[in-house]
């Protein structure tokens, strides 16, 4: 009985985890650029300039014209990301679920939005699930993690957007 009572303990702790359910969380971020939208995505917004902007991560189509469907490979293939919505000015993308890994359903959203004829934003949104997080510390460094580093890719497309 004394083996049984910390294996069902275990399966009480874990079983109460799955019943939790997902908790999406969202960041939005913006970022206003001296350029007309165009110009902005004609520089930042290609499926793969996302290695110009993001920490030089690496990047190679894998499948795909460039269009919705276009599968992307980042960081030596640690991450796949595949297109699945786009405009003339905006890109959406999700990364497929791993087997036998926690899925977060991340997804990512990047835009250039015209503000004047001279000028616009840059908006990218995050959303994922950080219901795997141990605790509220845990989850509110991930996002801020997270932050931090997209809040750094919209300085950089800004730089690159506006340069000379």
């Amino acid at each position: 009985m004394k083996k049984l009572l910390p294996a069902i303990a275990l399966a009480l702790v874990a079983a109460r985890a799955l019943a939790a359910g997902p908790e999406y969380a969202t960041i939005h971020m913006e970022i206003d650029i001296a350029k007309p939208a165009q110009e902005v995505w004609a520089r930042v917004g290609k499926y793969c300039d996302i290695t110009l902007w993001l920490n030089n991560v690496a990047c190679k189509i894998v499948s795909g014209d460039g269009g919705i469907g276009t599968v992307r490979e980042l960081a030596g293939g640690r991450v796949l990301e595949i297109l699945v919505a786009q405009t003339e000015l905006s890109y959406g993308y999700t990364q497929p679920a791993k087997p036998g890994e926690f899925y977060n359903l991340y997804h990512g959203f990047m835009e250039a939005r015209p503000v004047t004829a001279k000028s616009s934003k840059m908006i990218y949104t995050l959303i994922l699930d950080v219901s795997d997080k141990a605790d509220q510390a845990a989850k509110d460094a991930d996002l801020a993690r997270r932050r931090t580093s997209f809040l750094g890719a919209l300085a950089k497309m800004k730089e690159i957007a506006e340069a000379k």
